[in-house]
């Protein structure tokens, strides 16, 4: 869900998104060749308070630190508060977002369930199981049941811990390896406590495929001229049908998630001093800078040069 900008989980820029050959995000991991990823982030970093809908392989938990957020899975839109937190499982099209444009500060971990599979009957007896359970979408965690607040608090800790040791050079990182040591036990308590998977069919729901397909055509062409028909079309849908589904998982039309999302790569555009507003216009898609800077201060409620001031205020001060 979101990029780290160096080897710590400190706070970090607007995220960027990019994809694999099945359109799910293709997660930049914080250590090399290890598939853990820690960032603490705030919601105010994200344009309009709302991070791009997007999917990964990995799952996801997220333990809230101060100030609330709304998170929405599968078009399920769910409140979390200071001290709470949330699971979501693999494969789950998600995103964080705050109507009222409240901060939040919190912290962002994922790890790829191979991270657990050192044999086979891990994979067969434990990790498939909770991956494919058709009940358990994602689980939120509440500080007064002792169990999600183990994993809260393994959550926080993981978080310390690969603070303070970016901090001293001189110590050996061993974060992977604690990172192993936390995910299992975090695991170990989700399967204890899942719900019976009473159900046989662990396909998608097929609307969540169509829309995975629209999402990811979108996310492929945005810098080109895009119609509602063509995003119809890559899901194999009727344009009225493409309407209905993007309201129900987003609450937006598609011709919105499609400003929305040129507005978020462009922010991350606006940091590269050597691109003009023109340029950066242009590059994501719209079709002249005038309408872009129109188009981002109704949004963002600040235009793209302004916004380029404050990253180069920001820049200045580190």
């Amino acid at each position: 869900m979101f990029q780290p900008q160096s080897r710590t989980g400190s706070l970090s820029m607007t995220p960027s998104i990019l994809l694999n050959d099945d359109r799910s995000e293709k997660v930049r991991y914080t250590f090399p060749g290890y598939p853990v990823y820690i960032r603490r982030g705030l919601l105010s970093l994200y344009p309009d308070y709302r991070a791009p809908n997007h999917w990964h392989d990995d799952v996801e938990l997220i333990c809230i630190l101060s100030g609330q957020m709304q998170y929405n899975i599968n078009g399920e839109i769910v409140t979390m508060k200071s001290g709470e937190g949330i699971f979501v499982n693999s494969g789950q099209m998600h995103f964080v977002f705050s109507d009222s444009e409240s901060e939040c500060d919190f912290l962002c971990i994922l790890f790829h369930p191979m991270l657990l599979c050192s044999m086979y009957p891990f994979e067969s007896d434990f990790i498939l199981p909770l991956i494919r359970n058709s009940r358990m979408p994602y689980s939120l965690l509440f500080p007064e049941i002792d169990w999600q607040e183990e994993i809260l608090s393994l959550l926080r800790r993981l978080f310390s811990e690969n603070e303070e040791l970016s901090r001293n050079r001189q110590a050996k990182n061993t974060i992977p390896l604690f990172a192993l040591s936390a995910f299992a036990r975090i695991w170990g308590l989700l399967c204890e406590h899942a719900p019976e998977d009473t159900g046989t069919d662990h396909a998608p729901s097929q609307d969540l495929v169509i829309m995975k397909n629209m999402v990811g055509f979108i996310q492929k062409n945005y810098r080109n001229k895009i119609t509602l028909a063509q995003i119809a079309a890559a899901g194999a849908v009727g344009q009225s049908k493409c309407c209905r589904l993007f309201a129900r998982y987003y609450s937006q039309t598609p011709g919105e998630y499609l400003t929305h999302y040129r507005l978020d790569k462009s922010v991350e555009l606006l940091r590269n001093m050597d691109l003009s507003i023109t340029e950066i216009a242009l590059s994501v898609g719209f079709s002249n800078a005038s309408y872009y800077a129109e188009t981002f201060r109704k949004w963002l409620k600040i235009s793209p040069s302004e916004m380029r001031k404050r990253w180069q205020k920001t820049a200045d001060n580190k």
